[in-house]
């Protein structure tokens, strides 16, 4: 990254950039009733060609996705080659869309020279219809029935198919595909290395295409990539077909389109016309084919090649010492990121959380205006989507490698999402970290207004503003990293926050009162109802809305200050948002969002000619004000002495006047505190946040307190009754699908802006404030060590405990305890409230990786030794 010029990152062109699901996005979606899971199923995949992207098994593609490779499987029993993992869709999954395969980020690199992807493929047939017949069966308040629950694993019967690509020379890339047989006999299985040109390609009418050099070697040629030359050793056979739509499928007519997307499957699974396939000898799709069979226990290896050079010998003696050498070099660079004495078990999460976070890059494609107004070549375009889902983002053009939430089950970023993911790059990859969070300001992003596009289901939807707070991390940590922080960087994203939070100014505080709305917040079914949708006569107040603007405008302050140590000319600017933050505080904390009764925020909904009802849900909602805290050093404070006189100024004039002044105090060191909750509210709220019967869970803290569990919610309103429950498992409510609850789970980004939270304050009172912890247990602490066990109540979540299992995976320690699989990590959406089982979407290594965060800050704090060099 030029550090002159923060937005520029220079991607590997080779990298993970592929999706793991194309069908069933918004982008394939050229219905004109917006029904994407129907419109494109995954049971179209295998023969239909896609418009935006492309997905694979294990796969990669360059940077501009044009040429992709990945592999694909077939174990002699399947109806379809498996080239792509399988879920169930929205309406299928009896807790929402939901992947139903076995697979994991084992290794990967910041600069993708060093990456391993393990996929473990059954000898029996996959049970595609009985995964989906099951689960139909099922209601949401079941447990969703999953591929381990059908059998096909039982007694070690399965692959472990594990793909390694090490880099030679940035032109140069090795490839090693492992099959494992884990079962005692010895069992068949057709593997296909497959390079393709993706639908992108193809659409430039740029006349791509792979043809055949020799035997086990291929040349792909684009303009944009130039030549690329393919070598596979030992394959039997190279297949050639193209990139196109099945339409005999499609339309299910009797005329066969013989070099389609499909032509491999019908070749391998149906033993059809595999001699053309054979004799061809280009196309923009090839398939290397190797039959194989395997004896139980045994493993056979495959290798492949990709480089700008035509080579005489692509395997020469000693070429896996590559594999080697990456290794090594990987293996020397994540020692060096923990504390020596950190445990080997905590050193494995910290690698596969980072590993699945680096993993989660994609190249996405989507211009709105362009899609709304094309076809794609299917379905005729339709008047109604010119009025439909996202038909006011026509400005929208993405085109870049964005970290994804999950290349399955959220193959699409997300803007709150993207902030704690770039979090969890920082300490491994700063300058990409700041790359993604200039580049969602950029205005092919921003909408003119300053709003942030939400997600692609509904970019008008709104997220939580945490992108101010985020990019102050990155700040942080680089800066504590390397001694000297990146001045540039927060100057450039300052001023595309300004306009951001100007929008929010003027869209989410309708009465000009500093109470905020902004509906949905990220949260889904926090709410006993739609908090965007609630009716046109009414107006919600939101205790969450209102404090993630205080928190905005404090982090806004905090950065203002610190550019303006080097910059006076931003001085002022801190003091607006510091003015900003006081009025903000105010609205809070004296309208009635706090509930003097409860000692707690809520939520509040107004309707005229009536009282204001508060909405008594004790949730994250009401705990969301703890986030609003910032302390400004002396040394700060002497060094601008314009904001110092204005804001004692400011304060003065207020008290004077008997106006509400936000809790300010002063230290030993004469720094200063600034939270939205004055310490007596804070002790309070730490009295519920702490207590076992309430938020404190093994694993964390809890979304919804678990005092609902015993003591339900309900509202009328309008004559309608709304009611919510402590739900610490998979949703039960419909109101966003089924994929999302936080009525009761633990959210691993809510668990770290609180801990965080804690610290600052525990830095500032030190032993001055102290509170029980666990509440009733007795044992008294200061905010910094219960900032400490939060922590590690999070880390046991994924760590062994005493009886080697761990917590996430729940009813599946069986699985996860036989030798071979002891070390593999799953990085979930959310955690069951009680027992910390994993739920949702099950490779969440987008803010779920802030894990690797917690257990090295963690480490450095109680371990207190140095990391090597």
């Amino acid at each position: 990254m030029d550090r002159n010029n923060p937005t520029e990152y220079n991607h590997p062109f080779w990298g993970p950039y592929l999706s793991e699901r194309q069908w069933g996005t918004v982008r394939e979606d050229y219905s004109p009733d917006g029904n994407a899971w129907q419109y494109f199923p995954f049971e179209h995949a295998h023969f239909r060609a896609y418009q935006w992207g492309e997905d694979g098994l294990a796969g990669i593609s360059d940077k501009l996705q044009l040429l992709c490779f990945g592999i694909a499987l077939w174990n002699g029993r399947d109806p379809i080659l498996k080239e792509r993992l399988f879920g169930l869709h929205n309406y299928e999954g009896n807790h929402g869309e939901d992947v139903k395969e076995h697979y994991y980020y084992l290794d990967n690199m910041p600069d993708h020279s060093y990456m391993s992807f393990r996929y473990q493929y059954p000898h029996l047939e996959f049970p595609y219809e009985k995964l989906k017949i099951e689960n139909a069966k099922r209601s949401r308040q079941e447990p969703e029935y999953e591929l381990l629950d059908t059998g096909v694993f039982d007694g070690q019967r399965f692959f472990d198919v594990t793909v390694t690509y090490a880099r030679a020379e940035d032109d140069d890339l090795l490839v090693r595909i492992d099959i494992h047989n884990r079962y005692h006999r010895a069992a068949n299985i057709t593997v296909l290395p497959s390079l393709w040109f993706s639908g992108l390609a193809l659409e430039k009418n740029q006349s791509p295409a792979i043809t055949a050099t020799g035997t086990h070697s291929a040349r792909a040629w684009h303009e944009r990539t130039g030549a690329w030359y393919f070598y596979c050793r030992d394959s039997d056979v190279f297949l050639f077909t193209d990139n196109a739509t099945n339409r005999s499928l499609l339309h299910e007519t009797e005329t066969c389109d013989l070099f389609a997307k499909d032509a491999f499957n019908d070749a391998v699974v149906n033993a059809r016309n595999i001699s053309q396939l054979r004799t061809r000898g280009a196309g923009t799709k090839l398939g290397a084919l190797h039959l194989l069979r395997i004896k139980g226990g045994g493993t056979k290896s495959l290798y492949c090649r990709l480089s700008t050079r035509e080579l005489d010998q692509p395997f020469p003696e000693g070429f896996t010492e590559v594999f080697t050498e990456r290794k090594d070099a990987a293996d020397a660079w994540y020692r060096s990121l923990l504390p020596v004495a950190v445990s080997e078990d905590q050193r494995n999460v910290f690698r596969q959380a980072i590993a699945g976070l680096l993993w989660s890059k994609q190249f996405y494609y989507f211009d709105v205006e362009k899609w709304l107004q094309r076809g794609d070549g299917v379905t005729i375009p339709s008047s109604q989507r010119l009025h439909g889902r996202n038909h006011d983002w026509q400005h929208l053009k993405n085109q870049d490698i964005i970290c994804m939430p999950d290349k399955w089950e959220y193959p699409w970023y997300a803007a709150w999402d993207l902030a704690f993911q770039c979090i969890a790059f920082a300490p491994v990859d700063a300058a990409f970290a700041k790359q993604q969070l200039l580049l969602i300001m950029r205005e092919w992003y921003m909408k003119p207004d300053g709003q942030l596009p939400a997600y692609e289901w509904n970019f008008s939807d709104v997220n939580p503003p945490v992108h101010a707070w985020a990019a102050m991390e990155v700040y942080s940590i680089e800066k504590k990293q390397k001694g000297s922080g990146d001045i540039l960087f927060l100057k450039k994203i300052f001023q595309k926050l300004l306009i951001n939070f100007t929008w929010w100014i003027n869209r989410k505080d309708r009465n000009g009162n500093n109470i905020f709305e902004g509906g949905f917040l990220g949260l889904d079914n926090i709410g006993v109802f739609n908090r965007s949708f609630y009716g046109e006569h009414m107006r919600l107040e939101q205790a969450d809305g209102t404090s993630w603007m205080g928190t905005y405008a404090l982090n806004m302050m905090d950065m203002a200050l610190e550019i303006a140590l080097h910059d006076e000319s931003f001085e002022d600017t801190a003091t607006k948002f510091f003015e900003h933050f006081v009025l903000i505080a105010e609205s809070l904390n004296e309208h009635h969002l706090w509930n003097k009764e409860d000692r707690f925020f809520y939520d509040v909904l107004s309707v005229p000619g009536q009282e204001p009802i508060p909405l008594r849900v004790q949730s994250i909602v009401g705990l969301t004000s703890l986030f609003a805290v910032s302390t400004v050093s002396r040394q700060t404070l002497n060094t601008l002495p314009d904001f110092k006189r204005r804001t004692e100024w400011f304060e003065n004039y207020r008290k004077k006047y008997n106006k509400f002044w936000p809790n300010e105090e002063r230290g030993d060191h004469e720094e200063l505190l600034l939270s939205l909750v004055k310490r007596e509210r804070l002790v309070y709220l730490l009295q519920r946040l702490l207590d076992e019967k309430e938020f404190l869970s093994p694993g964390g803290i809890r979304a919804l307190s678990k005092y609902h569990e015993e003591h339900p919610y309900s509202v009328n309103i309008d004559g309608n009754e709304y009611s919510i429950a402590y739900d610490p498992g998979d949703s039960t409510s419909d109101i966003f699908g089924g994929n999302s609850n936080w009525r009761g789970p633990v959210w691993i980004p809510i668990n770290f802006l609180i801990i965080k939270s804690l610290r600052k304050y525990g830095r500032f009172y030190g032993e001055s404030l102290q509170v029980e912890c666990p509440v009733g247990s007795g044992r008294m602490m200061n905010l910094e060590q219960v900032a400490d066990e939060l922590s590690r109540r999070v880390i046991s979540l994924f760590t062994r405990d005493a009886q080697g299992e761990r917590r996430c995976f729940g009813r599946y320690n069986d699985f996860y305890s036989v030798d071979e699989n002891r070390d593999l990590m799953l990085f979930y959406e959310y955690f069951h409230g009680d027992t910390g089982a994993g739920l949702g979407a099950c490779h969440q290594t987008g803010w779920t990786a802030l894990i690797a965060e917690l257990i090295r800050e963690w480490n450095e704090r109680t371990v207190a030794v140095p990391a090597t060099q």
